[in-house]
């Protein structure tokens, strides 16, 4: 057994180095286990030192010139070698608990993909409702947060891996197509939810509520057509960190 760990990474020089120490502690889980893994970040047209960084930390390093992190992580997974791939975002810091919950779903052959519930890494009311509730509708649709994907390498394959025609909530879509293909073979999609994955809230500073609002409202009035753009998803693409 191997695993692919994949780090898709856009301009992110001040929170990656966390990140991939984090994910090394962790990857002991797979060592643990006696199986094989390996470290791959995908760095997105990068303007800093991401790729410097990712390098030096002894990630394998790949190249995505356009910006869109489905690309990024579709790109990551065109290189992997691994039975089965864990996509974990620049700005989260998994432990090594989760990784260890990990193999343990991996292990049951009904598992055919996964995610996590998550936890902010800030104490704010207004952070806590959003996250809990994205908790519960993660749990019960059994859709994957897209901080934290894993997935048979050869079912993500299969469906085609993330879709490019999105900008945002592509992780959603992805894991509604695992779940058909599931359904289909006999086996299923879970959600992890003893040890939550530690994430950035960092949008909650760089954006101000009014901005927040306006994205949600656009998403709405164009019945998610504006996830298929890249100004319409401008919390993922303008740049700010």
């Amino acid at each position: 057994m191997k695993i692919s760990v994949i780090v898709p990474a856009f301009n992110e020089e001040r929170l990656l180095p966390a990140t991939l120490r984090s994910v090394r502690e962790s990857m002991q889980a797979f060592d643990e286990a006696g199986w094989a893994s390996e470290l791959i970040v995908c760095d997105n047209n990068s303007t800093d030192r991401t790729a410097e960084i990712a390098a030096a930390a002894g990630a394998r390093v790949v190249f995505e010139p356009i910006n869109q992190i489905a690309r990024a992580r579709n790109a990551g997974a065109a290189q992997a070698v691994g039975d089965w791939l864990l996509f974990v975002d620049a700005d989260s810091w998994p432990g090594v608990e989760l990784f260890r919950d990990v193999v343990r779903a991996i292990g049951d052959p009904r598992c055919m993909a996964g995610g996590a519930t998550v936890r902010a890494d800030v104490d704010h009311r207004a952070v806590r409702a959003v996250v809990g509730w994205w908790n519960l509708i993660s749990r019960v649709q059994k859709w994957a947060a897209g901080s934290f994907i894993f997935c048979e390498a050869a079912a993500f394959r299969r469906i085609g891996g993330f879709s490019e025609k999105l900008f945002a909530s592509e992780e959603i879509d992805l894991s509604r197509r695992l779940k058909r293909l599931a359904r289909a073979t006999g086996r299923r999609v879970v959600i992890l939810h003893q040890h939550p994955l530690l994430t950035s809230a960092r949008k909650l500073h760089l954006y101000t509520p009014r901005e927040t609002l306006w994205f949600y409202l656009r998403v709405l009035l164009t019945a998610g057509r504006s996830l298929r753009t890249r100004e319409g998803t401008f919390v993922w693409y303008d740049g700010r960190r």
